[in-house]
């Protein structure tokens, strides 16, 4: 990865911390690993447990920065969080799958919260 996209999946990540407090997310992990992969933020919405994505482009000519969650990184998404849970055992919390787009035009951050962007297949389930 260039130090460019390092740079910018790392500020988007900041910017998507902040919106998501603004907007009464309580944040429970940043970046969290595990053997299946990683989640960049879990968060509590209200009663939910949160697994957001978030992905930033500096232009729309290659798709949105939504568009760049592919059934592949759902898949790796949905087995992180299974793991989150079992390790956390949390169970019996609701839990759901936002992204949070970030888009610069101009330099500018337009931000977008997807909220219940994907479902966690029936078969991942333990």
């Amino acid at each position: 990865m260039s130090k460019e996209n390092l740079f910018l999946g790392q500020s988007g990540e900041t910017l998507a911390l902040d919106f998501l407090k603004d907007n009464g997310y309580k944040i429970l992990s940043k970046n969290y690993k595990s053997k299946l992969g990683e989640i960049d933020i879990i968060a509590k919405d209200k009663e939910a447990i949160c697994f957001v994505e978030v992905k930033s482009r500096t232009s729309d000519k290659f798709g949105l920065p939504c568009e760049a969650v592919t059934n592949s990184k759902q898949r790796q998404i949905c087995h992180t969080a299974l793991m989150f849970l079992k390790e956390k055992k949390l169970f019996d919390k609701k839990a759901r799958f936002d992204v949070v787009s970030i888009l610069y035009s101009q330099g500018k951050p337009k931000i977008d919260l997807l909220k219940n962007a994907f479902e966690l297949e029936e078969r991942y389930g333990y």
